[in-house]
């Protein structure tokens, strides 16, 4: 006969086919919780800062553009520079679209090289303009076109700048522009003024290219270079200097070939 359960001896015993289980210490939790009163304090106020900011940037009318400041210009006047940006003055300072200022600028104003529009709070708008900078002009009837340091025409004046070198493309005979147009010919031009030393781009009155392999600058007093094609710029500059320095009366500069370089007249 089967002796008696650990449950019985301890006094205590389970009817068979009971289903009951020994119930959890502690209240079973649903899940959900209601926010305590703090909490829904903190998020009110987060609520209304959020909001008040919204309407202080967009609505009130602390923050809105009511004036445009310029500054860089040279040839260009603020005016003009402002005319052409349109900036939507009255609207929400965070709502301007610089990008599309800038983008105006650009199109509108050729002579602008880069722009940069900042918002100047709590209600301006800055144009921070690099105007570009002609180093030839290509004389056309009474009119100079003026060309940059990337061979790009970007104005017509009726008056050359002083100081800058005109253009002379007398190229109509030239075998290389087989190989290289009046556009390629131009950035050679560009190119070599890039290389002259100060002094000698002081001096350098017009600037001729006849071919690819024949430019020729005509200096101040009647003196001419001879500088060749627009290769070894750098090295064709310090052999110039040089040759200048030690034939200070010579008329003309042949440096077409800087390791044999010559001068000659006076």
């Amino acid at each position: 006969m089967a002796g008696p359960t650990t449950a019985e001896k301890n006094g205590t015993s389970t009817p068979k086919g009971s289903s009951e289980r020994p119930s959890r210490t502690g209240t079973r939790s649903s899940g959900f919780r209601v926010p305590g009163p703090r909490l829904l304090l903190i998020a009110l106020a987060v609520l209304v800062i959020v909001a008040g900011g919204i309407w202080v940037l967009y609505g009130s009318s602390w923050l809105r553009a009511d004036r445009v400041d310029t500054s860089g210009t040279q040839v260009l006047t603020p005016h003009e520079v402002e005319t052409a940006a349109a900036v939507p003055i009255g609207s929400p300072l965070v709502s301007v679209d610089t990008d599309a200022i800038q983008a105006r600028l650009l199109r509108k104003l050729p002579r602008i090289d880069t722009v940069e529009v900042v918002r100047s709070w709590p209600d301006g708008i800055g144009l921070k303009v690099t105007e570009r900078q002609p180093v030839l002009l290509v004389e056309k009837g009474r009119k100079f076109t003026e060309v940059d340091s990337t061979g790009t025409r970007f104005a017509t004046v009726d008056k050359a700048p002083p100081g800058v070198p005109k253009l002379v493309l007398d190229i109509a005979s030239s075998a290389s522009l087989r190989r290289f147009d009046a556009d390629r010919l131009l950035l050679e031009a560009v190119g070599v003024t890039g290389e002259l030393p100060e002094k000698i781009a002081r001096d350098t009155r017009v600037v001729k290219v006849v071919s690819y392999d024949s430019i020729t600058l005509e200096l101040s007093g009647g003196r001419t270079v001879l500088w060749g094609s627009g290769e070894d710029g750098a090295v064709k500059a310090r052999v110039l200097t040089a040759l200048m320095k030690a034939t200070p009366k010579a008329g003309h500069f042949d440096v077409s070939a800087p390791t044999a370089p010559a001068a000659s007249g006076s």
